[in-house]
Parts: C-alpha cells; structure tokens; sequence
C-alpha cells in the first residue's frame, strides 16, 4: 500500500515526513524491549553475532542500490567535493560546500594526517577524501577502496583532470580485500563499516595492512545504545528493501568492543544534526535539478519507473534527514574513532572510553 502510494507520489512530504517519524518510534520501542529482555548483555550478544558472519553480506544489492547509479545523479546532489556522507555544520557554516571542507579538515586533525603519509581510504565513495588528501598532501601515496567501477573510474578521470598522480583506486569487494605487500600508515573508512558485518575479522585484516605505528580512523552513523540490522520484513522496512540491504545500524559502543587487534584511542560522537542538515541540502538540491535528474533516472530506470525513483531517492533523503533529526539529533548519530595496533598480547580495559561531544 504505502509502495504504491509513493510510485504514484500522492503522499505530499509533511504526511511522509510524519510517517517516518512514527516508524522511528516504534523502532526505538523494538529496541527498548530488546534491551529490557536482554539487560547489559544486548550488545554483547548482538556483537558476537556478529563474529559468525560474512565479513560484509549482499554487497552487490548495496552497490546496485547507490554506488552503480550515474556519478552525474551525485554531482547535482552532493556539494563540490561529493562527499556522500555526513558533513560539518559547526557554526558560520550555511553551505553544503562548506560543509564538506569542515569534516575533512576534521578529518586530517583527528586522523593525525599528514604529507608523505601513505594513506589507504576504505570505502572511497567519490573520492571526496582522497582527492582532498591528493591535492593537500603531494608526497603522500593514497590508496583509494571503492566496491564500485563507476566510482573508480570517476576518481581516476578527476585525478587525470587534477594533474594528481599520488593516487592509485582499486575496485574490490571487501570480502576478498587483501594487501600482501603493502602497509599504511593510515588507514581511513567513512561511513562503509555500516556496511560490514564482521567486526572482528576485518579490523583483524586492518591491523595487518598498518605499519607498527600506524592508526585507523573510523567516521560511522550510530545510535547512542542500540544496535540492529536492517531487515525487509514488512513493506515498513522501505529502506532495508530499497538503500540499505545487508546494512546495520551500529551502536556507539560497538565497534569499541572488538579490540583484538586494535586498540582504542579515542573517540567522539557529533550530533545527529550535521547529518540533518546535510541531507536537507542534498534533497533541496535534487528538487532545484529536478528536470536532469528524471533525465538521468529515465536512462537508468528506464521511462516507466523514473517518477518512481524520483519519489524514492527524495524519501531516502528525506529519512536521512529525520533519522539523524530525531530528537534535535541526540539519537542517531555520527561516530569518530581512532584505533592504534594492540602489542602483541596486550588487553583493553573494558569501559574505558572517553566519549567527547561536539
């Protein structure tokens, strides 16, 4: 019914906003009732789950899903440096160009980048961090990580543009990513870990691909204490169908818990309105190209679906924005961490995080 309804797009946005708004409740009452059953040990158990996974499952629905549509559907909605994921909107910031540059600024101040580093960016997206890095640091050597051809053939044609030679793109799925040779001394991922499954196993991998000093940094959309997976069980469940097929919601407090490898150094949580207000930008972008877009859309879906997808993507920016919006953005949230290589044998203090707002 509610699929229907938005293919013929007879839903105006406020009644779909506030229909967005309820099924956040109600998952935030499905996870209240998990945790009320379970107590403390929720998480953990959730965590160890987990541990008997793929790596990362269903990863060529996720790349069908974002990362394979037209690179020119995402330079009409995303700012300049196309970053596909949260931005920065600290105060005096009102562009989304501005935006981006502030959480790559954050970005090189946290992950303690600096020139002549080499640099591996897990999960490039559009290159948005690996072109900022190319043209800010020219000694250093990025390796760009990316499950999606369009995408490494849009960084490559950027760097060719650029004049950059410092940057070297791979397309792999993560499951079978490996670098037998080759050490970092940073290693960075943005918002791809949603994507992943198996903690333990790929931050094992990580540990092995850094050199004795180096550091992983890890930017993520949380919730403050629950953590789930995004499931199709009911035509409610429209974006687990639709954007988000093998994805999970982590915890803040997840990733913490796997630290074999790893050891946590320290981490940061940033209001859920960064990303708000990012996603509002992206959706006022898509309306302000409307006509390009179902262009681009009667292309890639085809004549007969692109009003279709027209509705889908604005909702899908539009629960972005609500999700992260939810409570003047204190429940779901973006998450910074930075890990270091564990000693061999060393244990991890359970508990001892420091958590910094911003």
């Amino acid at each position: 019914m509610i699929d229907t309804l938005l293919q013929y797009n007879l839903l105006p946005d406020a009644l779909i906003r506030f229909g967005i708004r309820r099924l956040l409740a109600e998952r935030l009452r499905e996870q209240a009732a998990v945790v009320e059953e379970r107590g403390d040990n929720a998480l953990l158990a959730y965590a160890a789950e987990l541990s008997t996974r793929p790596v990362a499952e269903q990863t060529d629905a996720a790349n069908e899903q974002h990362y394979e549509l037209s690179a020119e559907f995402f330079e009409l909605c995303l700012g300049r440096r196309r970053k596909y994921s949260s931005c920065l909107f600290t105060e005096g910031i009102e562009t989304l160009d501005a935006a981006e540059e502030a959480m790559l600024d954050l970005y090189v101040e946290r992950a303690e980048l600096t020139d002549g580093q080499r640099i591996l960016d897990l999960g490039c997206g559009w290159g948005s961090l690996t072109l900022f890095l190319a043209e800010r640091f020219p000694r250093a050597k990025i390796t760009a990580v990316s499950n999606s051809s369009s995408q490494r053939i849009y960084i490559e044609e950027q760097c060719r543009k650029a004049g950059l030679s410092n940057v070297d793109v791979i397309t792999c799925d993560v499951n079978t990513l490996t670098f037998p040779r080759e050490t970092f001394d940073r290693i960075v991922s943005v918002e791809m870990l949603e994507h992943v499954k198996n903690y333990r196993e790929l931050l094992a991998r990580i540990a092995s691909w850094l050199r004795p000093d180096g550091r992983l940094f890890v930017h993520i959309f949380t919730h403050v204490r629950y953590a789930y997976h995004y499931v199709a069980r009911d035509s409610s469940d429209w974006m687990a169908r639709y954007f988000f097929t093998g994805g999970q919601m982590p915890a803040h407090g997840l990733l913490p818990l796997f630290q074999d490898h790893l050891h946590l150094c320290r981490d940061w949580v940033l209001s859920g309105e960064h990303y708000r207000r990012t996603a509002e930008a992206w959706l006022e972008n898509m309306d302000r190209h409307r006509e390009q877009i179902l262009e681009i859309f009667s292309r890639v879906y085809g004549e007969k679906e692109k009003r279709k997808w027209w509705v889908y993507w604005r909702v899908f920016f539009m629960s972005c924005a609500e999700l992260w919006g939810y409570r003047g953005g204190r429940e779901w949230v973006v998450s910074h961490y930075l890990f270091e290589r564990a000693p061999a044998g060393a244990a991890h203090p359970p508990g001892a995080l420091k958590v910094e707002a911003q």
